[in-house]
């Protein structure tokens, strides 16, 4: 059986906005245009397709937060294209597919690995976020302090709950990576190491309080970081990601498949590394049955060494160079008080593109 659920759509109405978002990993939601309230629980939940009795249940159970679940989906799509933009696989999706990414994601790639962490990093993030700003009936502040801050600090603000979040990713993307295969085995660690480094950012914020600036005391709540050191976390654990190999082993309901480190001589992976076992495409050129798009007339950086750069993105092509005039706002002067004005100017780039 697939492990992805191809050809169906999440979709969500936000204040009136249709925010489409498919996407063939470990879920689907399917909401057309009709349902611009989320009021009517048996009929949204039972009208998505795809979803396992636990995947059910929990719709059910936990109607309120399903927005800001898609949410947190949308939010890791948005860094994955951030964190990919200047390398050869940009975290493409297409518009006319209901399996947003393509078969990019059909292997057991570096990329698939990043993309399950990313995405259930963006659920965990989302929901308490959500429930901290929200009048959310089943969700809210996070009141289980860790002891005192501090001389002249006490608890206030609205922590955000991120157990709570990372339960909810945990319980509704693991789901369907019940399976005893590899595949099944990669998911669930990577969708896990994904919420990890929710928990692991978490950090104290407080508020000064007192007479003319002074800060008598310190009004302090735990909070979540912002999503970009998510992105940037886990793409340097994609780019130190562990290669491994598969073993299989009889246990008493059946073969089972296992993942073991490739190389035994290098440090095994922790539950904080991403996994992996296939080999990526190098998406120089266009596949089909990859689902690479090529790089061809993709913008390089002509003085970068990087992989952003022309030699490399272009995947020793070449590229072309062309002119482009844009309007600029320029010779702005402050004006007392309280304006801003800017004149029009025309300045011509250099743009390089893939050959």
């Amino acid at each position: 059986m697939d492990y992805h659920l191809l050809g169906l759509i999440l979709s969500f109405l936000f204040n009136g906005t249709k925010v489409l978002a498919g996407y063939p990993i470990w879920w689907s939601l399917a909401l057309g245009q009709q349902y611009s309230s989320l009021g009517s629980q048996p009929i949204l939940c039972g009208s998505i397709p795809g979803l396992v009795p636990k995947q059910l249940r929990f719709c059910r159970n936990y109607i309120e937060i399903m927005p800001s679940v898609a949410e947190g989906v949308k939010l890791g799509i948005q860094e994955c294209q951030h964190q990919f933009r200047g390398r050869r696989w940009n975290c493409t999706t297409i518009d006319d597919s209901l399996a947003i990414f393509g078969p990019v994601l059909d292997k057991a790639t570096r990329e698939s690995a990043f993309v399950h962490a990313i995405a259930s990093a963006g659920v965990a993030f989302a929901v308490p976020r959500s429930c901290a700003e929200g009048p959310s009936t089943i969700c809210g502040c996070d009141s289980h302090h860790k002891g005192p801050p501090g001389d002249g600090w006490k608890w206030g603000g609205c922590s955000e709950d991120a157990d709570f979040g990372v339960l909810v990713s945990r319980e509704f993307a693991d789901a369907r990576e019940n399976r005893p295969d590899a595949r099944s085995a990669m998911n669930r660690h990577n969708n896990e190491a994904g919420r990890t480094t929710i928990l692991d950012h978490m950090h104290l914020k407080c508020k000064c309080h007192g007479l003319s600036g002074s800060c008598e005391v310190k009004t302090c709540w735990w909070a979540q970081p912002d999503f970009r050191a998510i992105g940037d976390y886990l793409k340097d654990k994609y780019d130190s990601a562990s290669e491994m190999v598969v073993e299989k082993h009889r246990e008493s309901r059946g073969w089972v498949e296992t993942l073991r480190a490739k190389y035994a001589l290098f440090k095994p992976p922790t539950e904080r590394d991403l996994v992996y076992y296939e080999n990526s495409p190098n998406f120089c050129e266009p596949n089909p049955e990859t689902g690479s798009f090529g790089t061809r007339d993709r913008t390089c950086n002509v003085t970068s060494h990087g992989i952003d750069g022309c030699d490399l993105l272009c995947c020793g092509r070449g590229h072309n160079t062309r002119t482009e005039k844009r309007k600029e706002k320029c010779h702005c002067i402050f004006h007392w008080c309280c304006y801003v004005s800017c004149q029009e100017c025309t300045r011509v780039y250099d743009v390089h593109t893939c050959k």
